[in-house]
């Protein structure tokens, strides 16, 4: 059996991913690639596209929201996800246990005198009236559970019905409260129960792979992913990892050279590509893990060096200036930084088209 270097997966991830060289797909079909981007603040998942997608702009992303051919709902991990109307009725139903185990993990004490089948009938007719805040959903279901704390009302209504946040919410340059209807009530079409998990790990490894059992389940926050495998087994390559670990991958799918050439590359905060796998080496050293996901939850924007995760950047807006601040980890080429610099300038231009100042502010690594 074949093993695979962290490099060659490396390389196999970033040329999958669009990282190595953009792509000029449409943004719908690069969405249903890479299986949705994670999306728990509407701003980076247009950074994420930005950095693969060729002459990528705001509105391209900003009229599927509006023309409800994309949307923002929880999927995997519970997680909210920007993915294609088509996804998000059919991986919906096929990642609702996830939901559920988060909702009894995280509130199961908090709701045990509610009926949760009449809770989800109330939540479906209160949003599809009108959309709802989460508060006010909540405010509104305690009023049949006045003992039971609102924000578990509200992510039980959330876990139940499959609510999609909508527009201006995930409008780049827009601001304010999301607000959530039934993905039923907004798509105009039922859930898709047809979606089988086996189509959705083939899926995953063509957007991520090769990868481990542990890595698909971390990934999409399912159990009994070693059955699926199982059964498609004959139907996939198997490699190892450096630990000797199964890798599964679909056939003739792309692994580049480990010493294939890739170019700087600025990601995006929640960048999915940080988060498809529970090994995460094969794009980020373990030592920088604590410096990227923050304790709160963040998982801060990042620059790519060779290929891995070598820094963080962020931009600060004052006084009419723009500064796009990167922090490397480690001491910079000449050569990177000049690539970062490039590179930069775009990113600029992209995220503050406004400012007629701009800037990049190198800071030396500690």
């Amino acid at each position: 059996m074949i093993s695979l270097s962290t490099r060659q997966l490396n390389r196999a991830l970033l040329a999958r991913q669009f990282l190595i060289q953009r792509t000029q797909l449409p943004e719908l079909d690069v969405l249903e690639h890479l299986i949705g981007l994670q999306s728990q603040a509407p701003n980076p998942a247009y950074i994420s596209l930005w950095t693969r997608i060729e002459g990528f702009a705001h509105e391209s992303l900003s009229t599927l929201l509006i023309n409800r051919s994309a949307v923002r709902i929880a999927l995997m991990r519970s997680t909210i996800f920007l993915v294609t109307s088509r996804d998000c009725l059919t991986l919906r139903p096929l990642l609702q246990s996830v939901l559920n185990n988060g909702l009894k993990g995280a509130y199961g004490r908090s709701l045990t005198d509610v009926d949760l089948t009449t809770l989800a009938a109330i939540s479906r007719s209160l949003v599809e009236e009108r959309p709802r805040t989460f508060n006010e959903l909540g405010i509104i279901l305690q009023e049949s559970w006045p003992e039971t704390d609102q924000h578990a009302l509200s992510v039980a209504a959330r876990t139940l019905v499959p609510l999609v946040q909508i527009p201006p919410r995930g409008i780049w340059g827009s601001s304010g409260q999301a607000i959530h209807t039934s993905a039923e009530h907004w798509l105009n079409r039922p859930l898709n129960t047809n979606f089988k998990l086996d189509d959705l790990i083939l899926r995953y490894l063509k957007a991520v792979g090769p990868a481990t059992i542990s890595d698909m389940q971390a990934w999409s926050g399912l159990t009994r992913i070693r059955e699926v495998t199982e059964r498609l087994r004959h139907r996939l390559i198997i490699f190892l990892n450096a630990a000797g670990k199964e890798l599964f991958d679909i056939p003739d799918a792309e692994i580049p050279e480990a010493d294939t050439s890739v170019p700087v590359r600025y990601l995006g905060e929640f960048d999915i590509v940080l988060l498809s796998h529970k090994d995460r080496t094969r794009i980020m050293a373990d030592e920088y893990r604590n410096r990227v996901f923050t304790v709160n939850g963040i998982i801060k924007a990042t620059i790519l060096i060779d290929g891995f995760v070598q820094g963080l950047w962020r931009i600060e807006k004052n006084k009419g200036t723009a500064t796009l601040v990167v922090e490397p980890f480690i001491p910079l080429s000449h050569l990177d930084k000049e690539s970062l610099t490039t590179e930069g300038i775009k990113l600029l231009a992209f995220v503050a088209p406004e400012f007629t100042v701009q800037e990049i502010q190198f800071i030396n690594p500690a």
